[in-house]
């Protein structure tokens, strides 16, 4: 057992995550950025709102709902100063570096439109766009302006994440990618009660795009792209269910999609109604797998060894952002760059976009969608 167990520890201390993902201590440049949140509806505004790292210096709050913006500064503790109801007016007023956007999905075009010409970073919460033309707009947009625009998912905080990424492309553990399983759920919005502002358009087709297939189903095309560094799908074919259309008349409340490449498959299970939430991924290669549990759980096994072993990483391990505004003001300060084909980067997230949107029109027509080259 002994001979078979140390090749895997071996490879396991060995590598090191690649350089973008260093540890924001180990920066240069630590001057604060200048940041301005454009829109407060989303359930995980208070990660921006709450946060107080020296990194950043929150400038202004853009949200044209006056009772929510002031309710929120007394919550958090802001400075009612802060508020505008216009965004261009804001951004012309306290000429942020950056801005994160924090309102539905839909209005990420609108916040890139207003920033991008100005040169004002951008980084969106998942996904990037509800459809592929705004992806591309947004994409073009970021590219004729010299502005970074980033997409943050939870799960590029993950440990397991890198951990996988780095045992799959850098050390080769398991061979060729063949399968990956992905799952992404919870219970349901309304299920798990998120604010009423959030509710509201997250279960909006046209918000938020759609429903579980976009809120969870993202992180699958999301992962799978960054796994498969940058490799374009031939076909993505999905199916999207309505179980509880008492709750969510408008939008998919459960969804899979099959997303195949030619020498590779995806499945990724994206659902609001599981009995409880769950992130995790199975990848298996062509000698071996590797399960991420959760965020630092792993399960993995390959040819040499003898049997199934069990692993926890952390970020003492493998060195990864557990903030992304960390990982966004180091962007900008350019103490980091953002890999072509990394998790937060635009191609891999325009892509992400073009699966979903290829899904959702695969749900709607009952058949496989093609993507052009």
């Amino acid at each position: 057992m002994k001979k078979n167990i140390t090749p895997l520890i071996a490879l396991l201390c060995c590598f090191l995550f690649a350089a973008p993902l260093l540890a924001s201590a180990q920066t240069t440049n630590t001057t604060p950025v200048r940041v301005a949140v454009a829109g407060i509806t989303h359930g995980h505004v208070g990660w921006i709102l709450s946060r107080h790292k020296p990194d950043m210096e929150m400038v202004g709050v853009y949200e044209p709902d006056s009772e929510l913006a002031h309710r929120y500064a007394k919550q958090y503790g802001f400075n009612e100063s802060l508020i505008y109801n216009d965004l261009n007016k804001m951004l012309d007023a306290v000429k942020p570096e950056a801005v994160v956007a924090f309102g539905s999905i839909l209005e990420h075009m609108m916040v890139v439109e207003a920033c991008a010409p100005k040169g004002i970073h951008v980084m969106v919460e998942k996904p990037l766009a509800t459809t592929i033309e705004q992806a591309l707009k947004m994409q073009k947009l970021a590219q004729q302006n010299h502005i970074f625009l980033l997409t943050n998912f939870e799960t590029s905080w993950y440990p397991t994440t890198a951990k996988a990424y780095q045992l799959v492309n850098d050390s080769n553990y398991i061979g060729a990618i063949k399968k990956v399983v992905i799952h992404d759920g919870h219970q349901g919005p309304k299920e798990i009660n998120v604010n009423k502002e959030f509710f509201k358009w997250l279960t909006d087709p046209i918000q938020n795009g759609g429903g579980a297939l976009i809120d969870f189903g993202c992180y699958g095309a999301n992962l799978m792209t960054y796994l498969m560094k940058g490799e374009q799908p031939v076909s993505v074919t999905a199916v999207t269910q309505h179980f509880k259309p008492e709750i969510y008349p408008k939008v998919d409340d459960e969804a899979t999609i099959i997303v195949t490449y030619p020498k590779a498959q995806c499945i990724i299970q994206a659902s609001w109604n599981w009995p409880f939430g769950r992130k995790d991924m199975e990848v298996y290669g062509q000698t071996g797998y590797i399960i991420t549990t959760n965020n630092t759980g792993m399960r993995l096994r390959a040819a040499a060894d003898a049997a199934e072993h069990q692993l926890v990483v952390t970020s003492k391990d493998i060195p990864v952002y557990d903030d992304p505004f960390s990982y966004f003001a180091d962007v900008i300060r350019k103490n980091i760059a953002v890999p072509e084909n990394g998790l937060y980067a635009l191609p891999t997230n325009v892509t992400a976009v073009r699966i979903l949107d290829a899904a959702r029109k695969s749900a709607q027509a009952g058949k496989t969608i093609y993507l052009d080259k």
